[in-house]
Formats: structure tokens, C-alpha cells, sequence
């Protein structure tokens, strides 16, 4: 078997704690699958600095690309240029975090290289079979990828980030026109707009600490009074419901559960969360979980290492203000 290759998720060259995950994932990968050794590549804005500081992480050798072409991200570029970077170097397997854009491209890149793939890992088991969860985590899959050409997106709350290690992997730039269709820019639409989302506050993902509120909120100016204070004084990220979402209290990339973030901070505070299996699906292996919530009958409650019955209302400024004192 050849190499594995890792995409390399980053933000404006910085490298993203995912991107780690995903490189130890696949460094697992190689050792079970008999790989020649573990390359990376990076796209977009800040591409060169971004396989600088990866390169450092274990990986033999990176690639990166800055072109204008990845400059916003979008879907088909971006498969084009993994699998363009995989063929470059021999590699056979293809690894990214199962981030929102790692879920998007990463199925055009099977499709590109006809490969199997395996989404949302969250092991590598020694005779090279992976486990996957299944039915909202409530079943652990261990499957066997064909083999070949094998595609694999990691749950980025599964494995440990990648360390640094004495040896500094080569870096070197990705020439696209090994693509001929990368430079047919019209094919692959035009971007009328592009808005990122920037927060004071941590990133959901990568925060130690996280407080959630649910639909009991009732409106978007009490998740703004309720949680945010909560949220602030425990430096906390701020995550929601997918009801609560739905309801319009708060932003679809604040979104825990199946269907949004899959978070595992050291804490976790489910403020008016009922805890449906959707939910719990994205928060559950948090290290220890808070919840309140006024129905002593309320599933969150079964997963929960603290629980308190009670007026969130009442309670969760109560808390806020104990936080606030105790920190002085």
C-alpha cells in the first residue's frame, strides 16, 4: 500500500485542533493498513504556513496550494485538488476531519478516486477494521473498508491531536495543472457572496467548556440573557439545540447533536435541554455533564453527572453570579 494522505483543515493558515485529530487518525490508519509513511495537504489562504507548522506534527511531507481557486472554499475544487494531491503521492488512502466541509467534499473525492469510504470514525482496530457509531451512537459499527482506494472522515472528538515530534516533514506546492479541469473556473460556479461567522468566544468545537441552551428558553432574548452570562463568566463556548435552532433562539453552527457539532469539552451545561437521542448524540462523552432543567423526568438527566431540577431561569443566573464570585 502506498501513503495516506490527511487534508489539512486550517484558518487562514493557523491549523485547526481537527486537522491533528485527523492526522492521528491517520498515522493509526497507516500503522493497521501497512502504509509507506503519512503526507498532508492544505488549501486556501494561509495554505504555506498552515504545511509549515503540520509539517512538524509527524507527517513526511506536506503540499500545499494557495491558489485563488481556494481562496473560498467550495466543494469541487477542493475534491479536485485532494485527489489530484493523492495521485501526486501514491497514496491510496485519503483522511479528513468529519467537519462540515469534510463531510461536503470528502464524498466527491471517493467518487473522484473510486474508493470506499467510511465516515465519522471513531477507532482504528489492529487488523485495520474501523468502528463507527450508528443509530445516534447508540451502536458501534466495526467495518472493513474494501481494498484499494479507501476514504475515511474522523469524528474530531475520537482520537487525541497529533504532537509535535522531532523531525520536520518537506513542504512543498501543489502545481494544479496536473488537473486540467481545476482551471475551468466557470464549471465550478460563481460566489456572489461569502460571510464567516466570528465570535469572541471560543470555538464550539475545540472549547473546554460549553453551555447549551434548549427550546426552554423560549425566545432569542432569553438564550441572550440566560446563556450568554453563563457562557462568559466560564469563558465558555456557547452551543444550543437543534429545537432550539429550529425555534430561531440561536445560529445553525451553534447547532450540538447528530445533525450539527459532535462536541467533548471537559464540561458541559444543558440549560433547558430535554435531551433527545439527537442531542445527546452530539455532547454525551463530555467529560462531565451539568444539566437543569425543571422536568425531573427529562432523559437529559440519564446522562447527566450533576442535574438539577429546577426554574432555569432562576437557577442559571444564580449560577452565573456563584461563577463570577468564585472567580473574584
Amino acid at each position: 500500500m502506498g501513503n495516506v494522505l490527511v487534508f489539512i483543515q486550517h484558518d487562514q493558515g493557523k491549523v485547526q485542533k481537527g486537522a491533528l485529530v485527523a492526522a492521528t487518525a491517520a498515522k493509526q490508519l497507516a500503522s493497521a493498513w501497512g502504509a509507506s509513511g503519512v503526507v498532508g495537504i492544505a488549501l486556501g489562504t494561509g495554505a504555506k504556513a498552515a504545511a509549515t507548522e503540520a509539517a512538524a506534527h509527524g507527517l513526511s511531507e506536506v503540499r500545499f496550494s494557495e491558489d485563488q481557486l481556494f481562496e473560498k472554499y467550495r466543494a469541487e475544487p477542493y475534491s479536485r485538488a485532494v485527489a489530484l494531491a493523492a495521485r501526486e503521492a501514491g497514496a491510496s488512502a485519503v483522511v479528513a476531519l468529519a467537519s462540515s466541509s469534510g463531510k461536503d467534499f470528502m464524498p466527491r473525492v471517493a467518487v473522484l478516486m473510486d474508493a470506499a469510504q467510511a465516515s465519522d470514525i471513531v477507532g482504528v482496530n489492529s487488523d485495520g477494521s474501523l468502528r463507527r457509531p450508528m443509530y445516534a451512537g447508540n451502536i458501534l459499527a466495526e467495518v472493513e473498508l474494501a481494498p484499494g482506494n479507501r476514504v475515511v472522515t474522523v469524528r474530531g472528538t475520537a482520537f487525541p491531536a497529533a504532537a509535535k515530534e522531532g523531525a520536520v516533514g518537506e513542504v512543498s506546492e501543489l502545481s494544479i495543472s496536473g488537473d486540467p479541469e481545476l482551471h475551468e473556473q466557470p464549471r465550478f460556479g460563481e460566489i456572489l457572496g461569502y460571510e464567516l461567522s466570528k465570535a469572541e468566544r471560543p470555538e464550539l468545537a475545540d472549547a473546554e467548556v460549553v453551555v447549551s441552551g434548549g427550546r426552554a428558553l423560549a425566545s432569542a432574548e432569553n438564550f441572550e440573557k440566560v446563556i450568554f452570562p453563563l457562557a462568559d463568566a466560564l469563558r465558555a463556548a456557547v452551543g444550543a439545540s437543534r429545537a432550539a435552532v429550529d425555534s430561531g433562539y440561536a445560529p445553525n453552527d451553534w447547532q450540538v447533536g447528530q445533525t450539527g457539532k459532535v462536541v467533548a469539552p471537559n464540561l458541559y451545561i444543558a440549560v433547558g435541554i430535554s435531551g433527545a437521542i439527537q442531542h445527546l448524540a452530539g455532547m454525551k462523552d463530555s467529560k462531565v455533564i451539568v444539566a437543569i432543567n425543571k422536568d425531573p423526568d427529562a432523559p437529559i438527566f440519564e446522562v447527566a453527572d450533576y442535574g438539577l431540577v429546577a426554574d432555569l431561569f432562576q437557577a442559571a443566573p444564580e449560577l452565573t453570579q456563584a461563577v463570577k464570585s468564585a472567580r473574584g
